[in-house]
C-alpha cells in the first residue's frame, strides 16, 4: 500500500492492521514519534493525519491510504509547526524530551484548527502526558502562541 509521510510517497509491505508507529519507525526509520503506552493514552505516538492529531500506536496503517501523514520530523516545513518548536525552544519546555514530539504536534494541530485558543481550549488540546511534569512551560508556551495569534 501507499503511505504519504511528510509529503513524500512510501511503498509500504505490511499488514493492514499494523500500527502507523510501527511502520514509521521500524520500516521507514523515522524514529522521532515515540513509543509511548500503546494504548493511545500518553500521546507520545502523535502524529498529524489531514492536520488532525492521531495516536499512531493505534491506528492501522490501512486506514491512512490517500491520507497525508505528517511526522516531527516535518513539522517545521508546516509554518506553525515552526513557529511552535520555536517557541518550544524559547520557553525552554523540553526537560527529557521523550514526550516532546507529541505535544508539538498537538499543539501544532491545536493552532492550526483555533488559531488564538483560550486557556481553557488550550487545557482540553493539551492533554498528553509528561513524566517531567512540564505541563506548566507545555501551556505558557501555547498560551504564548495564542497570544502571538491572538494579537
Amino acid at each position: 500500500m501507499e503511505l504519504r509521510i511528510n509529503q513524500k510517497a512510501y511503498q509500504v509491505d505490511a499488514d493492514a492492521d499494523t500500527p502507523l508507529l510501527w511502520v514509521i519507525r521500524d520500516d521507514l526509520g523515522l524514529t522521532g514519534t515515540k513509543y509511548g503506552c500503546g494504548l493511545a493514552q500518553c500521546g507520545a505516538c502523535s502524529v498529524l493525519v489531514d492536520g488532525n492529531v492521531v495516536r499512531s500506536c493505534v491506528t492501522p496503517v490501512a486506514a491512512l491510504v490517500g491520507r497525508e501523514i505528517t511526522t516531527i520530523e516535518a513539522i517545521e516545513s508546516d509554518e506553525v509547526g515552526k513557529r511552535v518548536v520555536a517557541t518550544w525552544v524559547e520557553h525552554q519546555v523540553a526537560q527529557c524530551g521523550y514526550c516532546q514530539s507529541g505535544q508539538v504536534m498537538a499543539a501544532t494541530a491545536l493552532l492550526k484548527h483555533t488559531p488564538a485558543p483560550s486557556k481553557a481550549q488550550i487545557e482540553a488540546a493539551m492533554i498528553n502526558l509528561c513524566r517531567c511534569g512540564t505541563y506548566n512551560a507545555i501551556h505558557a508556551a501555547v498560551d504564548a502562541l495564542a497570544k502571538q495569534e491572538g494579537a
